[in-house]
């Protein structure tokens, strides 16, 4: 009678355990994300959008990364292992290889080849990623359970989904459908095939008008800090690109690209039965498009602003449906950025805010005269130049006989006196112990991998952007990377569960996702995760 009762206190226990995990956890990064953009755009907004997690979820309010550089593979990294670069290995989105002399992607891979598309644009795998995933751990603990990630980006889908995925699925450029890689299948299940015959960029691709009435756009149309897009005179609405014929290109940087990514997790969602099992499922999805249109035209456009309406509409949409197929008290959400962006320099330059471009293309002729001037004319000390990082070529420079940590320091020295620089790091002062350290020394330290960085690596002042002199757009759009808060500071919101509307103003770091993940669905800490559970998520 007691072995029966101790069996039936055990049973009960697991019963109860599974009891308290999710049905199916859902990751949303929306790629490049401002934390404002929740609130700059929140009165047109619909109320089952952004402004269901506003208003009926938790709102972490002071999420920041904790590292640089802020790129969307070191970003996706982040906050599926709870590490930052210096652990999980994703130093930028492409590095330098030494050993294979050449720049790499950071999800490239020659050893798997594409399975949907005869292009080359399936050649990867998540080998590069040191460390695994919160997916990995739950497939390690629940084999059982299901991991899917999809993405318009390669590295959008592969880091999510980590070593373990049942099916990450990406855009391919060539076709215009969703393809993967040898590394997870040997060919698209049937579901995927059907989709694709039926949804893909042709399908989908229409002119893009604004969504709204003009009167109700807080950003102008037209402005001189947008790239015009080839076909056009200017930029401004409408875009009709199918005449413009930028073909798969052009079609990722419309919201319709949203639309088409969206029903591919709805359809995978029902296909695959996400939630029905006996143990959590996961979701990760990410939206490539707003930073592909954000580069372009940048973060005060009209076009940006349009362009989060209409996936504020794709999110009510996607939400709903998951809240039909598993039920609120069953699902968790989350919601979050890879990083955000830097205001467009020149406009920052004219309405007499800091900010300005480095021109890459003076200040490595600079460095290279600079070097020739101190040890003599060589062809080429500096091997190339990468995410800010210096790699420099130590063969030539032991065949010369010099001392590698003289051209270090006159490098240094000029990197320091240059207009838009704000700090230089070499990798001996990143890897040795002691010394002086402030939060942006801290910041380069966690984005720093021994291996995979170069020998210097350089700030640049808030507001600055690195670029070619020679680009025709120079003052045009822009980019990210940096650790200022422009690019830091992104939105993280929680739904699901019994949650209620709370605003958490303490702060919290990008790592802090995954630990907090890991207690929701019962799992160990895996690999490499330094980051702390979100406590106020947690207490019930």
């Amino acid at each position: 009678m007691i072995k029966m009762l101790h069996s039936f206190i055990l049973i009960f226990l697991v019963v109860v355990s599974y009891a308290q995990t999710p049905k199916l956890i859902v990751g949303v990064v929306v790629d490049q994300m401002c934390y404002d953009y929740l609130y700059r755009y929140q009165p047109n907004f619909i109320r089952k959008g952004f402004n269901r997690f506003l208003n009926e979820g938790v709102n972490y309010r002071n999420t920041l990364y904790n590292y640089v550089p802020t790129y969307t593979g070191p970003g996706h990294a982040s906050i599926y292992t709870g590490a930052t670069p210096s652990n999980h290995g994703i130093i930028g989105n492409d590095w330098y290889d030494k050993k294979q002399q050449k720049v790499v992607n950071c999800v490239a891979d020659i050893n798997y080849k594409s399975i949907g598309t005869i292009s080359n644009e399936g050649n990867c795998s998540p080998k590069n990623l040191k460390t695994y995933t919160i997916t990995d751990q739950l497939k390690l603990t629940n084999p059982s359970s299901k991991v899917l990630s999809f993405s318009i980006k390669d590295r959008g889908a592969i880091l999510p989904g980590g070593h373990l995925s049942d099916g990450s699925y990406w855009f391919d450029y060539s076709s215009g459908k969703f393809i993967t890689s040898t590394f997870y299948k040997a060919q698209l299940p049937p579901w995927l095939e059907e989709f694709n015959s039926l949804n893909n960029s042709v399908s989908y691709n229409k002119k893009w008008e604004l969504l709204l009435e003009k009167s109700l756009y807080s950003s102008p149309d037209e402005s001189p800090y947008e790239i015009v897009l080839t076909g056009k005179n200017e930029a401004i609405f409408p875009y009709d690109f199918p005449s413009l014929n930028g073909g798969n290109v052009l079609f990722t940087l419309s919201p319709f690209a949203n639309t088409l990514l969206t029903d591919l997790a709805i359809t995978a969602l029902e296909n695959e039965n996400l939630g029905k099992g006996n143990s959590t499922d996961f979701l990760a999805i990410s939206y490539s498009t707003p930073d592909i249109a954000g580069h372009a035209f940048g973060p005060y456009s009209r076009e940006i602003e349009d362009m989060y309406y209409r996936l504020d509409r794709e999110i009510a949409r996607f939400i709903d449906v998951l809240e039909k197929k598993v039920g609120k008290k069953n699902l968790v959400v989350f919601l979050t950025a890879d990083h955000a962006v830097v205001p467009v320099p020149q406009m920052l330059q004219d309405k007499n805010l800091p900010g300005g471009y480095i021109y890459m293309d003076q200040l490595m002729k600079s460095l290279n005269l600079a070097l020739d001037q101190e040890f003599g004319k060589q062809e080429n000390w500096i091997l190339v130049e990468e995410n800010q990082h210096f790699y420099l070529d130590r063969e030539k420079i032991k065949a010369s006989q010099k001392s590698y940590e003289d051209v270090v320091s006159v490098m240094k020295k000029l990197l320091l006196n240059w207009p838009g620089v704000k700090s230089v790091f070499t990798k001996e002062e990143l890897t040795s112990e002691g010394g002086t350290e402030d939060e942006w020394k801290s910041m380069v330290r966690k984005g720093f991998d021994y291996l995979r960085s170069g020998d210097l690596v350089f700030l640049v002042e808030p507001g600055y952007l690195t670029k070619s002199l020679d680009s025709p757009k120079a003052h045009q759009g822009t980019s990210h990377g940096s650790s200022f808060n422009y690019d830091a500071h992104v939105p993280l919101l929680w739904y699901g569960k019994n949650w209620k509307k709370k605003d958490v103003f303490s702060p919290c770091e990008i790592t802090d996702i995954a630990p907090t993940l890991i207690h929701l669905m019962n799992l160990q800490r895996p690999g490499a995760m330094t980051g702390s559970p979100l406590e106020d998520l947690l207490k019930k």
